[in-house]
């Protein structure tokens, strides 16, 4: 009989190491209910050890008696692992120390049961082999509770510990994003409001013609590039809100060059705000366009079979010595290419290089339904 009730009690062990790793993957949800839940969950399976392996000794009445006492004197210590040996000494590192203080604690809280339950019940050990039994279980059942106690204690501070590494991942991606937000040039904004103002004396279509532009681009400034995705026509429209002010400054001598046709899906199919954006300032301030002549920008953007391609070329200053150690992977392209694997793992290329004739291209593919 002894056999079975043990057998049982390794079922629920097991069940209870096993309910602990489930646990821990979905405490990545809702972590702090479900820690609770663990302790409410063993607290329960303790009760249940306890009347199994205590009801060949005990009548009814002392059989409630002894589960109350046993489970107010373990709560102590259960919490007394989980709460300070486990942070104090096995995380630590302390771990001889732990195993020291883990044993005597159930060596101690073993003889304590083995001498007051006797004393405070009439226990029946009128069979023979009851008192190996009783004694059995009483180490089975500390054992248990120091085990459990530890385990998930273990768990507890390990997934803490992952949370906050993810956290920090978390606060790193809204650092890129906050980059990629805010890459816009002060000072050509600051530029083009002085534009402006010397428009603004003698009356020119640029003046009304800049002030459109510039509303557009602070629009997608302060509200689209809040968002978490945006339309592809969204985005498009920043890049030629920018493209305009650039061709304003320049009275419209710059050779910029949008291939985007106008389909539907641009309309439908959405992308993380910024990133074809960036890309456009990266070509924008690497060409050195209205400033070196020859200097260009060709862009084009298709929609075919659900992936999004999309393709920059630049001219290159010829002061800026390209190479593949100093072109401009710089952090505005890592931040595009860590925005692109946290929206788009495994679903997306990224190829940006030297081209020939002193060319620089970049070719973005999205599967934009993956």
């Amino acid at each position: 009989m002894f056999l079975i009730i043990n057998f049982i009690i390794i079922l629920l062990i097991i069940r209870i190491l096993f309910s602990g790793k489930i646990l821990e993957g979905l405490m990545r949800y809702r972590w702090k209910f479900l820690l609770r839940f663990q302790h409410i969950f063993f607290l329960f399976v303790f009760i249940l050890m306890t009347y199994f392996t205590e009801n060949y000794f005990l009548d009814s009445y002392e059989l409630i008696g002894s589960i109350i006492l046993n489970v107010i004197f373990n709560i102590g210590l259960y919490y007394l692992v989980y709460y300070y040996l486990v942070p104090y000494f096995y995380l630590s590192n302390k771990y001889p120390e732990f195993i020291l203080y883990a044993l005597i604690c159930f060596l101690v809280s073993s003889l304590f049961r083995i001498l007051w339950e006797p004393a405070v019940f009439e226990m029946n050990f009128s069979r023979e082999g009851y008192h190996v039994g009783f004694l059995y279980n009483v180490y089975i059942s500390q054992g248990i509770v120091i085990l459990v106690a530890s385990f998930l204690g273990i768990t507890k501070d390990k997934f803490l510990i992952e949370q906050d590494v993810i956290d920090l991942g978390e606060e790193k991606e809204q650092l890129y994003l906050d980059l990629l937000k805010s890459k816009l040039n002060p000072h050509f904004l600051l530029n083009t409001l002085n534009n402006m103002y010397a428009n603004s004396f003698s009356y020119s279509e640029k003046t009304s013609d800049s002030i459109l532009q510039l509303s557009k681009l602070l629009q997608y400034i302060i509200y689209d590039s809040g968002k978490t995705k945006i339309t592809v026509s969204q985005e498009f429209s920043s890049l030629k809100a920018l493209a305009s002010l650039y061709q304003l400054k320049y009275n419209n001598r710059l050779d910029i060059v949008f291939d985007v046709p106008d389909l539907e899906e641009f309309d439908i199919v959405e992308i993380p705000p910024s990133v074809l954006l960036t890309l456009f300032e990266n070509a924008l301030k690497h060409s050195a366009i209205g400033e070196a002549e020859d200097s260009f920008i060709r862009l084009s953007c298709r929609i075919e079979e659900s992936e999004l391609f999309f393709t920059i070329t630049n001219s290159v200053a010829q002061h800026q010595a390209y190479s593949v150690e100093t072109g401009y992977h710089g952090l505005g392209n890592d931040a595009v290419i860590h925005i692109l694997e946290k929206f788009y793992p495994g679903s997306f290329d990224f190829i940006s290089g030297p081209a020939e004739n002193n060319k620089y291209k970049i070719v973005l593919k999205i599967k934009v339904n993956g």
